[in-house]
């Protein structure tokens, strides 16, 4: 089963398809996966907040999925 994560989820999706997508995040530098807004958020937009080069950080997470 291959999930898909897009620019318009919120990382508190991605973390409930699987936690281990975490460490990705925290890689990008996206250490607020425990913040209030990263379940209001979408990846796009916490990205652009956090100087975060959302594209980059989209394909690992898909890669991530894609290798499971």
């Amino acid at each position: 089963m291959s999930e898909k994560v897009t620019k318009d989820m919120t990382i508190a999706q991605v973390l409930m398809m699987d936690r281990g997508t975490a460490s990705i995040f925290m890689k990008h530098g996206m250490h607020c996966i425990g913040c209030p807004a990263s379940s209001g958020e979408s990846i796009e937009d916490a990205s652009a907040v956090h100087g975060i080069n959302a594209d980059n950080l989209l394909e690992d997470l898909n890669k991530y999925f894609a290798e499971k």
